[in-house]
């Protein structure tokens, strides 16, 4: 007969070993699903506005309707205009290598002041753009295969939103657990609510004040380093350095060194305001997990699901971290995901 700890190890072992076939399949079926946790994405942020409807008496199917009207004419505004963008970078991208000349010989002569000699064709060939006209062409039949997709999202997305109110009767009786574990998982999906919600409040805000500041500082394809903004300011510690990197060398390169350390000065400030005040002010540690699991958990679900993957990467990790913490031998598991111990 087993003893208590043998018991245990087993139990941690066959828990790892289920999760690690559930993203195996996760990755084979990657197409699938990616679509899917995108829909339910957006069903979680919209939720609220019904709900805001429903209490001002407006019928859930009406106000479901009114809101996938909406949505589709922001989308396709959206991609239309990103498109078009793109485009306008693409056909831009070549003009811009006779303009780096000058800018490289003086590059060139204060490495010369250093003792570094690097001839102009050197440098040159790393400013070669080409790699980036095929990355923005990539971009341009992304969007415009997001077209066709965008009605399929829509449709998901609405059945998502009509069944939210038969979801937990449904969830109580497929999934019968005590009153104690049934409060812990509400908990833990308002907190995901609540975390999806608010950062979709922030990136949006950050996205207008970049594309006003870039605007106003007469930085060219503002629009397009404000989405840029937007959508990879959900990664979490590291999308908006990334995402200030293309405006910043722009500006360098293009506007002058003042407009440039202007650039610099402002992503600094919308990074210290937004990301190290007013973000962790307004979700607090409510998701309770570690700094390092969070980075880990970027790398993890970039890997498995792709961009989608990092942009969710925090809810997704706090959805496994509520599974472990209902399983019996999961719990140790969920501690260590955990930002403490208790």
């Amino acid at each position: 007969m087993l003893n208590s700890s043998t018991d245990k190890l087993i139990r941690v072992l066959a828990i790892i070993t289920m999760l690690l076939v559930i993203f195996a399949s996760l990755k084979a079926a990657s197409a699938l699903v990616v679509p899917l946790i995108l829909s339910l994405f957006f069903a979680i942020v919209l939720n609220p506005l019904i709900q805001l409807a429903e209490r001002m008496r407006v019928p859930r199917v009406l106000a479901i309707m009114l809101l996938m009207s909406c949505f589709v004419v922001v989308m396709l505004l959206l991609v239309a205009a990103l498109s078009s963008t793109l485009n306008e970078f693409a056909r831009t991208l070549p003009q811009y290598r006779s303009m780096l000349t000058q800018p490289l010989l003086d590059t060139r002569a204060l490495l010369l002041t250093m003792g570094i000699n690097i001839s102009l064709d050197e440098m040159m060939q790393y400013f070669d753009p080409s790699i980036a006209v095929r990355l923005v062409s990539g971009a341009v039949g992304y969007f415009s295969d997001a077209l066709s997709a965008i009605f399929l999202l829509i449709m998901t997305v609405a059945f998502m939103l009509l069944e939210v109110p038969s979801m937990k009767l449904k969830g109580g009786i497929l999934f019968p657990v005590p009153s104690r574990a049934m409060a812990a998982i509400r908990h833990g999906l308002r907190s995901v609510t609540h975390y999806l919600v608010l950062k979709t409040v922030i990136s949006l805000i950050t996205g207008l004040t970049v594309w006003l500041m870039l605007w106003m500082m007469e930085i060219k394809f503002a629009f397009l380093w404000a989405a840029l903004a937007f959508a990879l300011n959900y990664i979490p510690n590291i999308g908006s350095i990334i995402a200030a990197i293309p405006p910043i060398i722009q500006a360098l390169l293009f506007n002058g060194l003042y407009t440039g350390l202007g650039v610099i000065v402002f992503y600094l400030a919308i990074n210290l305001l937004f990301g190290n005040i007013l973000e962790p002010r307004l979700m607090g540690r409510s998701l309770n997990l570690s700094t390092l699991v969070v980075f880990i958990s970027l790398l993890f679900w970039g890997w498995l699901l792709g961009p989608v993957g990092m942009i969710l990467s925090v809810p997704l990790t706090v959805v496994v971290k509520l599974l472990l913490e209902q399983l019996e031998g999961g719990k140790k598991l969920a501690i260590l995901l955990s930002d403490n111990v208790r």
